[in-house]
């Protein structure tokens, strides 16, 4: 095999929590309306709707050490804080009750959303890919080792804004728990390790604006701050 005919781009990779190593990131999953609260804010029924997965770059995945950049082409930015799980072994067609062995670790990040650019697309039946798949729309805390987490299945989750509660709930309110998010999507894509997957956002998805500052976590995991960037004028 000949040589790349440009310089190959550096492989996505996210912090391990108390390490100098990173968790490098293949692809990321996102799991839709996967707490009952939010499908109904949303308008579904979350008692009729087996789970949907929509996806991000992988670097889309940032730090949360540094100023969240406000995006371009919105005037309606969403925070949706999620558990996010990160696979350590892959598969398909994974049974329930060996899909927690998949998981190496686990974190907290943020869906965020360009709302009104998502309303469009779906009003016209279009993708979603810019509303979700924008650059550093994935941000994300350090990963821990389940050694260190275990499996939390319940836990709450929550995020503030300027001190201010906009979403709480728990990880036991989950539709569809972390086992059965895995082992669904394995019926869809061949799972492998460097995989995330973001597992939904209980009810309170809201607007961030520049200069906003967010706190969240979830309960058990690992917690986080960050502050909203200015937007490049002309937003």
């Amino acid at each position: 095999m000949t040589g790349f005919v440009i310089t190959p781009p550096a492989v996505p990779a996210l912090a391990v929590a108390d390490s100098d190593q990173v968790f490098p990131l293949r692809r990321v999953f996102c799991v839709g309306r996967n707490y009952a609260s939010h499908a109904r804010e949303m308008g579904s029924d979350p008692d009729r709707e087996p789970p949907f997965f929509f996806t991000k770059p992988a670097d889309a995945v940032v730090g949360m050490d540094a100023p969240l950049p406000y995006p371009p082409a919105t005037q309606e930015l969403h925070h949706e804080v999620e558990l996010v799980v990160a696979l350590g072994a892959g598969g398909a067609d994974v049974a329930p009750e060996r899909a927690l062995e998949l998981v190496w670790g686990y974190g907290v990040g943020l869906d965020l959303t360009r709302r009104d650019l998502q309303a469009l697309a779906k009003k016209d039946g279009r993708p979603w890919d810019m509303a979700k798949g924008f650059d550093a729309s994935a941000p994300c805390s350090p990963l821990l080792p389940v050694r260190r987490t275990g499996h939390p299945a319940a836990g709450r989750v929550w995020l503030e804004v300027n001190g201010a509660l906009r979403q709480e709930g728990d990880l036991d309110e989950m539709i569809w728990p972390v086992a059965d998010v895995i082992a669904y999507l394995s019926r869809f894509v061949t799972l492998a390790p460097g995989d995330l997957i973001f597992t939904g956002t209980p009810s309170g998805v809201g607007a961030l604006e520049p200069g906003d500052r967010v706190r969240g976590g979830v309960d058990g995991v690992a917690a986080f701050e960050l502050t909203v960037a200015e937007a490049a004028a002309g937003r």
